[in-house]
């Protein structure tokens, strides 16, 4: 009977040891960051050049200087970053007469950080503008580097918890001044959820969308489409199962893997125990 209690004991501890497993895989690591970043985006033939950022100071506001090819003030803005850190203006250049690269500065409090930038205006209009200045260090990673050029907007796997009546959304893109387009559509057709949301300066964007209610009422495959534009490359999207208003998850591999080599070792440990306990002549 003792040994019997034993081998309980340790597959209750192999299955303890893989949940704890499964969820450490979900787990965030944080790191400490400091500086600034500044992108300046537009498309050729625009009107409109947009300036994001984001600092790691709260000491103060952003200030906007812009200086045309010449030397002369034609733009200037303050603004204040949100309690993530993350800021940004617009300039309209259809009054900047000047053909050539023109400096955007984006500078914060005396001696703390001042970042510039240049882009290229001809006939009033913008040439195409992806220009970035950065000063963070730690574990941040260029916008630049970290989603490349052209690479369109992806949506990832969607996180799903087992039972729950919210799920989230994430995905990243390339074209950071541009809102982003999210739809879920439900099994019969129907839309039961549309919003927009901004991507941050790295290109990550995120969503949380509540599910419940009568419009949630049919079971089956949800569809979750993202988009910005008309180009199919930036647009992608997933499905999500709904039954009786809640959240029906998938395992992932890695988690589906532990949990199986658990099974396994408490069968095998049981096999074992019921064939010591045989009686032997």
């Amino acid at each position: 009977m003792n040994f019997k209690r034993s081998t309980t004991s340790m597959a209750i501890a192999i299955m303890v040891l893989s949940l704890i497993s499964m969820t450490s895989i979900q787990q965030d690591v944080f790191a400490t960051k400091s500086g600034m970043t500044i992108t300046a985006t537009a498309d050729k033939g625009s009107d409109t050049i947009t300036v994001t950022g984001i600092t790691f100071s709260g000491y103060t506001d952003v200030t906007f200087t812009v200086v045309s090819p010449i030397g002369n003030i034609v733009g200037i803005a303050q603004v204040t970053p949100d309690e993530n850190g993350d800021f940004g203006t617009e300039f309209k250049v259809g009054l900047w007469t000047e053909d050539g690269f023109y400096t955007i500065q984006a500078k914060q409090g005396p001696g703390i950080y001042t970042l510039t930038v240049n882009v290229e205006v001809n006939n009033r209009m913008t040439e195409n503008i992806f220009e970035t200045e950065s000063t963070l260090d730690g574990i941040f990673v260029p916008y630049q580097q970290k989603v490349t050029k052209d690479a369109g907007l992806v949506l990832d796997d969607i996180i799903i918890e087992y039972g729950s009546t919210m799920f989230e959304i994430t995905g990243t893109t390339d074209r950071v001044s541009q809102a982003i387009t999210l739809t879920v559509i439900a099994p019969n057709g129907n839309v039961v959820s549309i919003a927009q949301v901004a991507a941050s300066l790295d290109g990550e964007f995120t969503s949380v969308i509540n599910v419940g209610g009568s419009m949630w009422k049919q079971d089956g495959f949800y569809t979750v489409k993202v988009y910005q534009n008309d180009n199919p490359k930036y647009s992608d999207s997933k499905q999500v199962d709904i039954k009786d208003g809640v959240v029906i998850p998938e395992f992932g591999t890695i988690a589906a893997m532990i949990l199986a080599v658990a099974i396994i070792s408490i069968i095998a440990i049981s096999a074992k125990s019921r064939l010591s306990i045989i009686p032997r002549y």
